[in-house]
């Protein structure tokens, strides 16, 4: 492996107090902007780093004049993981709350938000509709529909996992070098080009004292929650949203396949009829990892809505 991806818009990286933890920021742009900051959410096992290829592919019109910041989630990239062995959901609208107070005050942004942070942005939308001028939601379906019924067996699900962390079983597998993160990547998706996935590699894991590369996520993320999807509070967030919303979907759309019948494209999209004010997008060409797979195309998607 020889090449190397490098960014055209290097991010400012820096630190914000977020409810006893340090969370990881990166900032590119101009600070004191007139126009909405845009704030971009990363997903599941991911870092905000990965939005610099749409970051880079941004017009100048549309860049220039621009805040956009990107965090890590709590327990990923170089945020602070909180030191508990598992991690809720309600959380991460909670440190979003707290990271738009420290940097924008009142002023409404535009999000976007990637997988889990596609749903955690949907979400939050509809609990502080007052702060959200845009929402972009880039394949955040949410879950399959649960019963009560089935909780019991969640919570007995939940506390087995966490005694599977304790005894160490749950721990992500290191790496030799960074060159062999960059192959992980490529091998999870292999629409990625190898020069984005050997800089994404440094940004995905770091070198330990032993020399071993470590994936920046805290295996606790791995432990199922152990509290039960409820359909029915995510409507009444999505019906909640006062701002437009534009829902993104990849082309080589994996959700039936992850969740092998138990929640199919048609029932999300049947979910979306519950936001008010909706636009829906597909990128051609491209997989979960849209916004790797296809900077050019997303940044086109965000900039004309955004408009």
């Amino acid at each position: 492996m020889n090449q190397m991806y490098q960014a055209r818009r290097p991010a400012q990286s820096e630190f914000a107090p977020v409810r006893n933890l340090k969370y990881h920021v990166l900032r590119w742009g101009a600070a004191g902007s007139d126009l909405p900051p845009l704030v971009l959410m990363h997903g599941w096992m991911d870092v905000a780093a990965s939005y610099q290829f749409v970051v880079d592919a941004f017009s100048p019109a549309f860049y220039a004049g621009r805040t956009i910041l990107a965090a890590d989630w709590r327990g990923f990239g170089l945020t602070e993981c909180p030191g508990h062995d598992n991690y809720w959901f309600p959380d991460y609208l909670a440190d979003l709350d707290f990271l738009l107070d420290h940097y924008v005050g009142n002023r409404p942004i535009d999000l976007v938000g990637h997988s889990m942070g596609g749903n955690v942005v949907m979400l939050y939308a509809g609990v502080r509709p007052q702060r959200i001028r845009r929402l972009v939601n880039l394949e955040g379906f949410g879950m399959p529909a649960t019963r009560s019924d089935k909780a019991p067996k969640r919570y007995a699900q939940w506390m087995d996992e966490l005694k599977s962390l304790h005894r160490g079983e749950l721990a992500l597998k290191n790496y030799a070098d960074a060159d062999g993160v960059a192959r992980r990547l490529m091998k999870t998706n292999p629409r990625l080009p190898e020069d984005k996935a050997r800089w994404l590699a440094r940004q995905w894991a770091r070198p330990n004292a032993q020399g071993q590369w470590e994936i920046l996520g805290d295996a606790a993320h791995k432990i199922v929650n152990a509290q039960l999807y409820r359909v029915d509070e995510v409507l009444a967030a999505f019906a909640a949203i006062t701002a437009p919303v534009l829902s993104v979907e990849a082309s080589d759309n994996q959700m039936e396949q992850w969740w092998q019948g138990k929640y199919t494209l048609a029932e999300f999209h049947e979910r979306l009829k519950s936001v008010p004010q909706l636009q829906q997008a597909k990128i051609e060409n491209a997989g979960h990892m849209l916004h790797h797979d296809q900077p050019e195309q997303l940044a086109a998607l965000i900039e004309n809505f955004l408009a």
